[in-house]
């Protein structure tokens, strides 16, 4: 899209927009090449395909794809919307579209290539052939392709290592004025390294309650004012008061894997709070895998651990806007 140099384009089943991904979660593909971190912060795909005319483009995708991108699923937002653009600047056959139907699963196979092919004679002026000529007899034996690696070559663990080993942390200050300004300076550079975007509970709704064997229960669904939203479970015993300190529990697999932690702190006389914030437990969703949702929110600016935290907070003071408790201490596991 943007080296000039660039004259023909032929990427095969190679990527869609934001919109077919929220559209069809279980399109989302969780390859790190195709959502790195900010790459769509301000931008997307449709941009992208957008700046290349009006050079030659052929998007080539499969019907029935078992990968990640169907093709009647993704072109309406990289293709149709697109033409448009192509049109303007007076190119608008550059824009070529093929649907894979043999065998249209995820593929590069002969189809595909011929297709190619055909796109590359015409743009390129070549007299070359549309088909394929035979080739097996040239491919190579994985013996006769194998060449080793250096006897110190490093791996990625070992590139690792090396940098890690070369980071340098500043001791913390030792006078109290000094160490005031360090730790403010400190938490500024977190909060800006996780994107930390404060967010409120716009409501938080009240879906079940119960009160048995002495424990009062009220289940929550948080939701918050940037349309997100996270769960929890509140117990305490019915005798305990309202202002009774309170322990957020929060569990890497859930709040279901919390019970011991909840029922210890219930019997110390405590309210608790088991809470599910985003991608944990309840909030996290179950297909596709929550990395590709969380690498798509990496991919468009956010960080789910500044999110995470966002809503931990939220949570927290609306806790303390409710019951007045003198201190509430967070617990996690994993």
């Amino acid at each position: 899209s943007l080296d000039e140099r660039v004259s023909v384009s032929i990427p095969v089943a190679g990527f869609a927009s934001l919109t077919s991904g929220a559209e069809h979660p279980e399109e989302i593909d969780d390859d790190i090449e195709q959502n790195a971190t900010d790459f769509r912060d301000g931008q997307d795909y449709t941009q992208l395909t957008a700046m290349r005319a009006p050079r030659p483009t052929l998007l080539i995708y499969n019907a029935e794809d078992n990968c990640c991108f169907r093709a009647s699923l993704v072109k309406p937002y990289i293709y149709d919307d697109i033409k448009p653009f192509f049109r303007l600047l007076g190119a608008e056959g550059a824009l070529a579209w093929h649907e894979n139907l043999d065998p249209g699963t995820h593929n590069y196979q002969v189809d595909n290539r011929q297709t190619a092919y055909r796109f590359l004679n015409k743009y390129f002026n070549l007299s070359g052939p549309e088909d394929e000529i035979p080739v097996d007899s040239e491919i190579k034996s994985i013996d006769e392709l194998r060449v080793g690696l250096p006897k110190d070559n490093l791996t990625i663990l070992g590139l690792a290592r090396r940098f890690a080993s070369s980071i340098q942390h500043q001791p913390v200050p030792s006078r109290d004025a000094e160490k005031a300004d360090w730790v403010a300076a400190e938490r500024f550079h977190l909060k800006t390294l996780v994107r930390y975007k404060a967010v409120a509970v716009k409501h938080a709704w009240a879906f079940t309650s119960t009160k048995h064997q002495s424990v009062e229960t009220r289940s929550y669904r948080f939701e918050m004012n940037n349309g997100l939203s996270a769960t929890g479970v509140w117990l305490k015993a019915i005798a305990i008061p309202d202002n009774a300190p309170i322990t957020v529990v929060l569990n890497d697999q859930g709040k279901q894997r919390a019970a011991s932690e909840v029922s210890d702190r219930v019997n110390r006389g405590e309210q608790v709070l088991a809470l599910d914030v985003l991608f944990f437990g309840d909030a996290s969703p179950g297909k596709p895998i929550p990395g590709a949702y969380t690498q798509l929110l990496g991919a468009i600016g956010d960080r789910p651990m500044g999110m995470e935290a966002a809503q931990l907070i939220a949570i927290t003071r609306w806790l303390q806007s409710l019951s007045h408790a003198p201190r509430i201490r967070v617990e996690t596991t994993g």
